[in-house]
């Protein structure tokens, strides 16, 4: 284990030119505090010491205030699998709201049941309920569990980001070893604590621990099969059979969070690929075709407890944007597209994801850092379009959990959160959490430029 090491000069030195680099997009920042808290109304795009203010986005690119082109590695929180601003989806709305279609109307459709229906298929689920967020798409699913079951613990996983929602604001983010995860918001009840057990990615052994101690008392156990925001790791076979398996023993409900992996490994729920039926799944970000959509899809006996046939008994509404008529349009059209060109476009996704975490890897290398990529498949998820940078002390660390890439005593947590990112951002490439998802919009010549970005980011940080 090591000490994290200290950046406060560079900080200091990036933050200066990057003042330098977009006066407009500081001035902005200015003015967005006079009204905004911090400037904005999402904690992850308010970047210090400040963010760059959009003007436009297509493709693999945006445009900020300052005049930059942005090589943007985001894409709408992981959500844009086409690029920004597609003309498949862009043309589908504007047709529509020419027409006299696509605000608000406050009726249900027969959008709605084309989307649904496609869902169903592509999952496998018997029912679905649309909302407008992973975050209520997954405490609505933890609802319904604790309904089903009659019972009140949820089990998730250490560093799983399940959305600002009670239940999710617990083991998020990485403490210390003695205390790893704890309640991440005051304003929770404080009760919210014990009915949440927190729980090792990719560690079977203490899973079946955890069972054999809580499981008669589980609602639900709640995990992603591809982990987003804690690491960028696929789960293995194991771990997800060991889960379905304890699941069914103990009469848990399994929820696997899909917000970011549906639809993003193949056209429909990544679960499949792992032969694991969950009994609820979440959905939202790609199948939104990059408007807001999420869904609860899974057993109908669950589900039905949230409509007339169980009584109404989960007050899963929904809320008033949800079936939005321009949500499910785009849902439509992309979920389509997906559909019918799924041969096309998921290998091209893997091999540009291959070719990003190669190339970075390679960069770093060049330079004298070690960098080991999270992202990449393993011997169930054969491709991956995901990528992150992780800087490990120790070259044979395991980065296969939370607990070890979030660890600053294991890995340098700083250089790839923050410094990384900042250094990019000179070179108008943007990232976030160090990395992020490639788009059927980015080209090989988009990664080697990212490659070469990241040499001269390795070159400022190395003599530290």
């Amino acid at each position: 284990m090591s000490k994290p090491r200290d950046y406060s000069e560079l900080k200091n030195e990036l933050a200066a030119e990057y003042a330098r680099h977009s006066p407009k997009s500081a001035a902005l920042n200015e003015r967005a505090h006079q009204t905004m808290i911090d400037g904005g109304s999402h904690s992850l795009r308010l970047i210090k010491p400040f963010p760059p203010r959009l003007v436009s986005a297509r493709g693999a690119y945006v445009q900020d205030a300052d005049g930059h082109t942005l090589l943007d590695f985001w894409q709408g929180h992981y959500a844009n699998i086409l690029g920004h601003n597609p003309d498949a989806i862009t043309s589908a709305l504007t047709r529509a709201l020419q027409s006299g279609y696509g605000l608000q109307s406050g009726f249900t459709d027969q959008l709605q049941i084309e989307v649904a229906e496609i869902l169903c298929r592509q999952t496998g689920a018997e029912r679905v309920r649309f909302t407008t967020s992973g975050a209520l798409a997954t405490m609505n699913a933890i609802m319904l569990a604790r309904a089903f079951t009659g019972r009140e613990l949820v089990m998730k996983v250490g560093g799983g980001w399940h959305g600002a929602q009670p239940w999710g604001l617990i083991g998020v983010n990485f403490a210390s070893r003695a205390k790893p995860w704890d309640i991440e918001s005051q304003g929770l009840p404080s009760a919210l604590a014990r009915e949440v057990v927190v729980t090792r990615y990719n560690h079977p052994d203490l899973l079946r621990a955890h069972f054999k101690e809580y499981g008669n008392r589980l609602a639900c156990f709640i995990v992603e099969p591809f982990m987003g925001a804690g690491g960028f790791m696929p789960a293995t076979g194991e771990y997800l059979r060991t889960a379905r398996a304890l699941c069914d023993q103990y009469g848990v409900v399994l929820i696997l969070d899909e917000v970011i992996s549906g639809f993003r490994f193949r056209a429909g729920n990544l679960g499949a690929l792992y032969n694991i039926t969950p009994d609820l799944t979440t959905l939202a970000k790609a199948m939104g075709g990059g408007m807001p959509v999420a869904a609860v899809a899974g057993r109908a006996d669950i589900l039905k407890l949230c409509g007339r046939e169980g009584g109404g008994k989960v007050r899963f509404m929904g809320g008033t944007y949800s079936g939005h008529p321009a949500s499910m349009l785009a849902a439509k059209t992309l979920l389509t597209y997906l559909v019918e060109h799924e041969n096309e476009i998921y290998p091209r996704l893997a091999q540009l994801g291959a070719q990003t975490r190669q190339t970075i890897e390679d960069a770093f290398a060049a330079e004298g850092i070690f960098a080991r990529c999270t992202g990449h498949p393993n011997d169930v998820l054969r491709g991956s379009s995901m990528a992150v940078p992780q800087f490990p002390y120790d070259e044979e660390q395991s980065l296969s959990s939370p607990d070890d890439v979030n660890d600053p005593t294991l890995c340098d947590v700083e250089l790839r959160d923050h410094l990384f990112q900042l250094a990019l951002l000179l070179d108008d490439v943007h990232v976030v959490h160090g990395g992020g998802a490639l788009s059927t919009a980015h080209t090989e010549q988009d990664i080697a430029r990212l490659g070469e970005s990241c040499r001269r980011v390795a070159r400022r940080v190395r003599k530290y």
